[in-house]
């Protein structure tokens, strides 16, 4: 049995091996994407322009009377003092040629005083370039800028699989782990001074050991995310019912065929602005957002500069049908049935946002963690795989090769 399971981490960790290298230190880095994109793109998030800030709806209006190609798809309702608004838009359909527009870009910012554009950019596009940088290894970390193929999302489906294949093979290395009762210290040690490859051995065994569960954290939580409908709502509702999800439950519209909506963002907001305040919510609405694959109006409830949630469960959003203006679900963070919560907790978890600052720095760490799992297993596979083939090759007169082993323990 002992032998399988090396068989099966090995080869899992070998095919995985790149891919959970690439998510681990993009993920160290993309923690700090908000900071890190302002710090390299200033021009995006600073404003030029100094006097009384026009409202984020009119420069919304403005926007699109620039470029009637494009619709606001985001827009933030407040704008910290000094920063521009930046807003994100989704292209129109052409009546033309029945397609969508291709604008060349997503995202825009605009300076809150005079409605001028600051800067444009294709959030997500691959490229390396200061103004794409940060977009561009968020989008590498949860998909590797796989296209899409036959209306499947081919690189977050890829990644959500190998973190289903990962969450298996979470089990299988903390049994390897521990082969032996007698020697189950060993398991939790670094030989620092020993060095060479003694420490890579133990860097991958005991480092996986001592942070096990964060691992298996990050497995799960990746699982969630990136095949959320297909394997995450499924499984949790086998133990928990689930509240009603605007975009789990439609069926989003023809690539070329966005949905138009009936109801404006003024009505939107007036409707969920009524329906919080019968909740008692004191926070204002922060963002609000139209999805056209959906037909949907989402509203977000947070303060100025909180809009990326950090420390809890996050901001609560109400959504809207966007034909009929008709309620289509809401995420209220600590509320709805224990599955609900459980997938509330899925992003804070992952990002390390739930516990704020401590834990956005704990998932940089933790990003590195697992890029050295990945290369310290791949050289322990080189080593065997050295030993075993110099011992294939010692001609039979010669005395025998004897493999070198990373650990007296067998089988790992």
């Amino acid at each position: 049995m002992r032998s399988l399971l090396v068989l099966l981490h090995r080869w899992f960790g070998l095919a995985a091996a790149a891919f959970l290298f690439i998510a681990g230190a993009t993920g160290a880095v993309i923690s700090w994407d908000h900071e890190l994109d302002e710090w390299l793109n200033p021009q995006l998030f600073h404003a030029h322009g100094e006097g009384t800030p026009r409202h984020p709806l009119e420069l919304a209006a403005r926007v699109e009377a620039a470029d009637p190609r494009v619709r606001v798809s985001y827009l933030p309702l407040a704008i910290e003092p000094g920063h521009a608004l930046t807003l994100s838009v989704a292209p129109r359909r052409d009546p033309a040629s029945g397609r969508l527009f291709e604008p060349g870009y997503n995202q825009v910012a605009v300076d809150p005083v005079t409605g001028a554009v600051q800067g444009q950019r294709m959030w997500g596009e691959v490229s390396l370039s200061r103004e794409n940088l940060l977009p561009f290894l968020y989008k590498l970390h949860y998909s590797m800028h796989l296209p899409e193929g036959g209306g499947i999302e081919l690189g977050i489906w890829l990644m959500g699989l190998i973190a289903i294949g990962w969450v298996l093979d979470c089990a299988i290395a903390l049994v390897l782990s521990f082969p032996s009762r007698r020697a189950w210290r060993k398991s939790f040690a670094f030989r620092w001074k020993k060095g060479g490859f003694a420490l890579n051995f133990d860097l991958h065994r005991s480092g996986g050991v001592w942070l096990w569960l964060f691992v298996l954290l990050l497995a799960v939580t990746s699982v969630s995310m990136n095949l959320n409908a297909q394997v995450a709502r499924p499984v949790v509702e086998w133990f928990s019912p689930l509240s009603e999800s605007p975009f789990a439950s439609r069926t989003p519209a023809p690539l070329n065929e966005p949905v138009e909506p009936q109801v404006t963002v003024q009505q939107v907001l007036a409707r969920a602005r009524a329906d919080a305040a019968k909740r008692g919510w004191l926070a204002p609405a922060g963002g609000v957002f139209y999805s056209q694959t959906f037909g949907v109006w989402g509203v977000g409830f947070f303060e100025p500069g909180k809009d990326h949630g950090d420390g809890g469960l996050g901001n609560p959003w109400l959504y809207y049908d966007a034909k009929t203006g008709a309620p289509a679900g809401e995420v209220v963070p600590g509320e709805g049935s224990a599955g609900d919560i459980f997938m509330q907790v899925q992003f804070p978890l992952h990002s390390g946002r739930i516990i704020g600052l401590p834990g956005r720095i704990f998932m940089s760490f933790m990003g590195v963690a697992i890029a050295t799992l990945s290369v310290t297993g791949v050289v322990i596979w080189l080593r065997k795989r050295r030993g075993r083939s110099a011992a294939q090759a010692a001609p039979a007169s010669a005395e025998p090769v004897v493999a070198p082993r990373p650990d007296p323990e067998p089988g790992y």
